[in-house]
C-alpha cells in the first residue's frame, strides 16, 4: 500500500502543479482563470477573486504537502486534494446541468467547455486522492528503486490526466 501512497502523491503533485502554473504564469492567465470562475456562476460574483486565490493557494498546498516525504503531510495533501476536487466537481456538475458553455481553465487557456468528461476526470482524481489517503495510513518499508519507478509512473499518469481533454477528443468520443 505504501507504493499506492507514492504513486498517488506523484500523480496529484503533477496535476496540481500543472494546474497552478497554468493559472499564475501571466496576468492574462490569472484573469482568464478568474473570469472562468465568474462565468461558472456558482458563487456570488463578488466572491470570484477570493475563490480564485483560495483555489490557487489550495493547489499550492497540495503540491507542497505531497512533496514532503512524511506520512502526515501525504495524508494532509490527500485530504486537501479531495476537498478541492469535490468542490470543483460539484461546480462543474452545476454548470453542465445548466447547459452553460464555460471554458475549462483548469490547465490553462482552452476553448473546451466544461462537460461530463471533466466530471469524470475530477472523480478519478478525487478517487485517487481517497485511495492515497487510505494508503497513507499503512506503514511499511520502501525499496528506493521501486519507489522511484512508482513515482515516475504516478507523474506520467498525472501528465495524462492533465491532457484529459486531448485524450478524450483523440479517442473520438466527443
Amino acid at each position: 500500500m505504501q507504493y499506492v501512497d507514492v504513486a498517488a502523491r506523484a500523480l496529484l503533485l503533477t496535476v496540481f502543479a500543472l494546474a497552478l502554473v497554468s493559472k499564475i504564469t501571466s496576468r492574462g492567465a490569472w484573469i482568464a482563470f478568474a473570469d472562468s470562475i465568474r462565468a461558472m456562476d456558482v458563487i456570488p460574483r463578488a466572491m470570484t477573486p477570493a475563490a480564485a486565490v483560495v483555489t490557487a493557494a489550495g493547489e499550492a498546498g497540495v503540491i507542497v504537502l505531497a512533496a514532503v516525504p512524511v506520512r502526515w503531510a501525504g495524508s494532509a495533501a490527500f485530504v486537501l486534494a479531495s476537498l478541492l476536487l469535490g468542490c470543483l466537481t460539484v461546480a462543474v456538475v452545476m454548470v453542465v446541468r445548466r447547459g452553460a458553455a464555460v471554458p475549462c481553465r483548469c490547465f490553462g487557456a482552452t476553448e473546451t467547455t466544461m462537460g461530463m468528461p471533466h466530471v469524470v476526470r475530477n472523480l478519478i482524481l478525487a478517487g485517487t486522492a481517497l485511495l492515497g489517503l487510505a494508503a497513507s495510513f499503512v506503514g511499511g518499508s520502501f525499496d528506493p528503486l521501486f519507489t522511484a519507478v512508482v513515482a515516475l509512473f504516478g507523474a506520467v499518469l498525472g501528465l495524462l490526466m492533465a491532457r484529459w481533454d486531448d485524450l478524450y477528443s483523440l479517442l473520438g468520443t466527443s
